[in-house]
């Protein structure tokens, strides 16, 4: 289905499935993927008004828990209760190896040495600012997908959900 939330600085639509997200009524999936954009995901996260509209809207898309969320922050601020927590990590090499695939498949040119060096500024920015910081929840599982296929990670998400759900 849709999702839908707005704020009074923008009007953000999400499309499920099929990752299409629409701004002020213009698809931006692509321009939101760009090395430019990423370069500024961290400086702008970590202003407090940013964060506290973002946390918002997470909590409201979220507010009947049939949600599936990820986020550097998600389990520690926006759901600290959530019911099952993933800590999903990867080697930066690893991870610069599929945002790099992702962008030639969407037909957007970057430098490998470009992504890795945003990653591991991004993972250090997230981690050190004061606001919401990027840490693992201590009731968090760490899954390390650094050398699985999808369906292997799905296959995990499972098993821990259904593993959780037999204690209740």
């Amino acid at each position: 289905g849709d999702c839908y939330f707005t704020d009074s600085f923008f009007n953000i639509t999400a499309v499920q499935p099929g990752g299409k997200t629409w701004l002020n009524g213009r698809n931006v999936e692509k321009r939101i993927r760009e090395i430019a954009v990423s370069n500024l995901v961290s400086p702008v996260s970590k202003l407090a008004f940013v964060r506290e509209a973002l946390v918002k809207q997470q909590r409201e898309l979220g507010r009947n828990k049939e949600i599936v969320m990820d986020g550097r922050d998600i389990g520690t601020v926006v759901f600290p209760d959530a019911e099952v927590k993933i800590f999903m990590t990867a080697t930066p090499e690893i991870r610069a190896q599929r945002r790099f695939d992702e962008l030639m498949n969407k037909g957007t040119k970057a430098s490998m040495e470009e992504i890795i060096n945003n990653i591991r500024q991004r993972d250090y920015i997230d981690s050190h600012r004061d606001i919401s910081p990027l840490r693992q929840a201590e009731d968090a599982v760490v899954l390390d997908n650094s050398y699985l296929s999808r369906e292997e990670q799905l296959q995990w998400a499972l098993d821990l959900v259904k593993k959780k759900a037999n204690k209740v």
